[in-house]
């Protein structure tokens, strides 16, 4: 904790929050929403974006045609294909970018890192195979004197509405206290509202477990089923993602909170949610791999769910909504036939008590 605080406080001593230099690690909706909300600060940042056609769109026609179209960007804001451009001279990093490609561009980053900066993952997923949330994954690439320094900001938060100056709340997460009171004053203004947690663990699942709910929703609304469903669909998938972060160390109260049952509440029912969309159509009967094709942008839920189900076997902990939606995406099962077993489980408690806070079922 010690170390922590002292590069804390000299980070803090650089420059005020308010002039820092910030590099933006991918230029999806979400990066790119971001980016510009810090650019309009006043604070100079480059982007990183894998593809060349969207650095020639923001830095010649100041929009990102491809992610977020419409959308005027700022001088403040420059783009780059160059990684090593990117984190130049930056005091902090904002990483954005997919969680099934995460890893790859990471291992990229780390050895560009010439000292210690902050890293907030702004990355909403698990990645497949090793089930990590992505702090751990940036723990195995990133060098170790960042460790101390990584923040999560996670939250409901569309990034079209952002770009529409309408009002937003987020929760960043950084157990170092002193760079996340800075972090949160970079990003923080009238209409965009950040609170501040410790409960990186926490704050990472319900970003990524509320896709997984987000897909079920959509096949309910899909199937037609109504409020009442739905409701219920969105109670029992937090009681889920809850009891899944308590196995693995969080505070069940962060999944009360703007990154749990804030984003997942959003996700459900929100129209710009790429997820419910998926959701719908699967519940409409179309096929996973047609509505994938026509889709831009990543549904991270699609690629979280098999990771979430991997997490909560290893943790053993039931899941029955994300078992079921598992069985929808990946095993063919008819949608109606889900809610249908969903809904013939044996009859339970709602809630059970229990030292860790957590229970089944």
């Amino acid at each position: 904790m010690g170390e922590s605080v002292k590069q804390g406080q000299q980070i803090g001593r650089d420059r005020p929050p308010t002039a820092q230099r910030v590099g933006v690690i991918g230029a999806g909706a979400w990066g790119t929403a971001l980016a510009r909300h810090l650019a309009r600060k006043g604070l100079p940042v480059t982007i990183w974006a894998y593809e060349a056609d969207v650095v020639e769109s923001i830095n010649r026609q100041r929009e990102n045609h491809r992610f977020l179209p419409g959308v005027a960007l700022p001088p403040a804001l420059s783009a780059t294909n160059r990684l090593a451009e990117a984190v130049r001279d930056r005091d902090w990093l904002l990483f954005a970018v997919p969680s099934h490609a995460a890893r790859a561009v990471l291992r990229q980053l780390g050895p560009l890192l010439a000292h210690p900066v902050p890293v907030v993952s702004a990355t909403k997923g698990i990645e497949e195979g090793t089930l990590q949330v992505m702090t751990q994954v940036m723990h195995e690439t990133l060098p170790s004197a960042t460790h101390p320094l990584l923040a999560v900001l996670s939250g409901p938060s569309f990034a079209a509405e952002v770009c529409q100056d309408q009002p937003t709340a987020v929760t960043l997460a950084c157990r170092d206290e002193l760079v996340g009171r800075s972090l949160q004053e970079a990003l923080i203004t009238p209409l965009f509202r950040v609170y501040a947690s410790g409960d990186l663990v926490g704050v990472q699942l319900g970003g990524a477990l509320k896709n997984v709910m987000a897909l079920a929703a959509g096949i309910v609304e899909g199937l037609g089923l109504g409020h009442n469903a739905l409701a219920a669909l969105i109670t029992r998938g937090l009681a889920e993602m809850k009891r899944l972060g308590v196995a693995m160390g969080a505070d069940p109260r962060t999944f009360y909170g703007l990154s749990g049952i804030g984003d997942l509440v959003l996700t459900c029912t929100g129209a710009l949610s790429r997820n419910r969309q998926v959701g719908i159509r699967l519940g409409r009967g179309e096929r996973l791999d047609d509505i994938l094709k026509d889709m831009q942008a990543v549904a991270e839920g699609v690629r979280t769910s098999q990771a979430a189900l991997g997490l909560a076997e290893r943790h053993g902990v039931e899941v029955p909504i994300v078992r079921e939606v598992c069985a929808v995406l990946f095993e063919h099962k008819p949608c109606a036939k889900a809610v249908t077993d969903l809904m013939e489980r044996a009859a339970k408690a709602e809630t059970e008590a229990s030292p860790s806070g957590g229970g089944r079922a």
